[in-house]
């Protein structure tokens, strides 16, 4: 007899026992609009020239769209919902999603003393494991591109192309980035002393090794005895699971965990387009069963060698969840193991987030934090994401109808 819970993606009762019949129903109206298509292209276009405008619909967007994808305005309003997931045995993922700012110096500390905060306001709350941080927040993008365009002709391991380089920069480019390791230092450095997990988001491919290679080093220096430290792998290039494996080897020889968070990926079209206008080589999968099976291999390959990797399995993708459920199944590893945890982003697939956790599983939801009006491209996207990929919506939508009708509403 398994001594695992059998876990169901189609329980509705546990996926939606932290809404009230109010936000059920709310729920139901928000996905039903998104399932148009056209409400969505004109919400897209018509709310951000409205915020612009200076049209008062902030208060609007707080009671929909906001409220069903975002944690709240401050850090003090996410306490909120934290501790009410915290009773369904849910923690969060601290995101602030406030994007933009201008390209300076002054931008990128202020930057990095607000992670730091949000990194301060985690160590005191018992429900937020992990915090998000963006390299482009702290550092000039077109340092970054630069950096990568020679790594890319460069020969030899990813370090080693780094290393390399760094000494082909300017004496200003490279005290430039001096400071953007410095930044990145200091936050890892809070992190590991308040013992809070830091997942680093992805970027697109033109300026990915640069980043790589110093959230490496940065493993190297802080994740020595724990997990504090997290890459992000999008699986839907098709050089990742060789990265995953890769840097695995890396930790290996150099005596650190390896910490990954395993996405399918946000930028398709944007590389895709890319690359045809710079004519190289598309970085993209050919086909969705190509990124599945690659995403899904990933997810075994972490969890055998839970020795020397920390893998947040971060998808939305029910197969995938239910391979990690199995692979710590097959090899005898606890749910609770704390090289394994799961995340889903607040607001989406809570059919997966609280069946998890109702098996015992460490899972945690995806918060992003910010002023209305600054958070509104992260709200933006969800709404787009949410209508382009195919059955996201249906599946939430009929889930959410299953459990009106089970509640008799």
């Amino acid at each position: 007899m398994s001594i695992y819970p059998t876990i169901s993606f189609d329980n509705t009762e546990y996926a939606f026992q932290y809404k009230t019949d109010k936000e059920l129903k709310s729920a139901n109206f928000l996905f039903s609009a998104m399932a148009s298509p056209f409400l969505v292209k004109m919400g897209t276009t018509l709310v951000p020239w409205a915020i612009k405008a200076g049209v008062p619909v902030k208060g609007l967007i707080k009671k929909t769209i906001f409220k069903q994808f975002a944690g709240g305005e401050t850090l003090e309003e996410t306490s909120v919902l934290a501790k009410h997931l915290a009773k369904y045995h849910v923690g969060i993922i601290l995101d602030y999603a406030v994007e933009g700012g201008d390209d300076s110096e002054t931008e990128y500390d202020r930057a990095a003393d607000q992670f730091i905060k949000v990194i301060h306001y985690a160590a005191t709350q018992p429900n937020i494991p992990f915090m998000s941080v963006k390299v482009t927040g702290l550092s000039r993008e077109t340092l970054l591109e630069k950096l990568d365009e020679i790594m890319k002709n460069s020969q030899g391991s990813l370090i080693k192309r780094y290393e390399n380089a760094i000494t082909q920069l300017t004496e200003q480019e490279k005290q430039e980035w001096d400071r953007i390791k410095e930044r990145l230092g200091k936050i890892c450095k809070e992190a590991q002393e308040k013992n809070v997990g830091m997942m680093i988001d992805a970027e697109e491919t033109w300026i990915t090794d640069p980043v790589d290679a110093l959230v490496t080093l940065m493993m190297d220096a802080y994740n020595k005895e724990k997990p504090v430290i997290f890459n992000t792998a999008q699986l839907y290039r098709h050089d990742r699971l060789q990265f995953v494996k890769d840097c695995h080897k890396a930790a290996v020889e150099r005596g650190f965990i390896f910490g990954i968070k395993l996405v399918r990926g946000a930028y398709m079209e944007k590389e895709r387009n890319r690359a045809k206008e710079h004519n190289y080589a598309s970085p993209i999968q050919p086909d969705k069963t190509a990124t599945d099976t690659d995403y899904n291999e990933a997810v075994k390959f972490c969890i055998e060698h839970l020795d020397h990797i920390a893998v947040n399995v971060s998808t939305h993708n029910e197969n995938s969840n239910m391979v990690a459920v199995h692979e710590l199944e097959a090899n005898n590893i606890p749910f609770t193991h704390p090289h394994v945890s799961f995340s889903q982003l607040l607001g989406m697939s809570d059919n997966i987030t609280f069946n998890l956790a109702h098996a015992g599983c460490n899972v945690s939801k995806y918060l992003p934090f910010g002023p209305v009006s600054e958070v509104i491209p992260y709200l933006m996207r969800r709404a787009q994401e949410n209508t382009s990929v195919e059955g996201q919506t249906g599946r939430e939508i009929s889930l959410i109808k299953k459990e009106v009708k089970r509640r008799n509403l």
